[in-house]
């Protein structure tokens, strides 16, 4: 098996469904319309004008121009737009695909990857009361105590963990010992 084939398998191993179909519906809840039947996950993204759309949903104007015709580099574009856009509404770079990865379809599954990031980028827009897509991030629950309590927590002994009350492992043997046979 040449490598190429040995790395496409990998990537198609890396893909889940159950997440391309859980990102493809939240896609098609905050658009209100349903992918094309009979067209693959993969095949609706590649241009970048569904991505760009979702966006523009999210956060109106956000992609002010969506290419919809014109070569390869005109839809990358929109890919690269996507991209820009959705880091300034809070994704982390780290969280982005390469878009050769959609493109190309190299990498889909860091493509859905990516959706799911936006999806949970979208809990931290309170202007957004459409559908969110994963968890929702934690948020800091800072707590302050008075000089008062914090005194009074150091005096206590903690027993999370129980109390062995004195007991220790001294004189306990679990299995057979060790037996070293010299001259062999």
């Amino acid at each position: 098996m040449s490598l190429q084939r040995e790395v496409h398998m990998k990537m198609l191993g890396k893909r889940d469904a159950n997440q391309e179909k859980e990102a493809q519906t939240w896609i098609e809840a905050v658009l209100g319309q349903k992918f094309p039947p009979g067209v693959t996950y993969e095949d609706v993204l590649q241009d970048g004008q569904v991505l760009c759309s979702v966006m523009n949903k999210l956060k109106p104007g956000a992609i002010p121009k969506i290419n919809e015709t014109g070569g390869q580099f005109k839809m990358m574009e929109n890919i690269t737009n996507f991209q820009k856009a959705i880091q300034a509404f809070g994704v982390a770079k780290i969280d982005l695909f390469q878009t050769v990865d959609l493109w190309e379809k190299k990498d889909i599954a860091k493509v859905t990857s990516t959706i799911f990031a936006l999806g949970r980028a979208t809990y931290n827009h309170p202007e957004w009361t459409g559908p969110n897509l994963g968890p929702k991030p934690s948020a800091e629950n800072k707590r302050e105590f008075s000089d008062e309590v914090l005194q009074a927590g150091q005096a206590v002994i903690g027993l999370q963990a129980g109390s062995n009350k004195g007991a220790s492992q001294a004189g306990s043997n679990l299995g057979a010992g060790r037996k070293i046979i010299l001259g062999k």
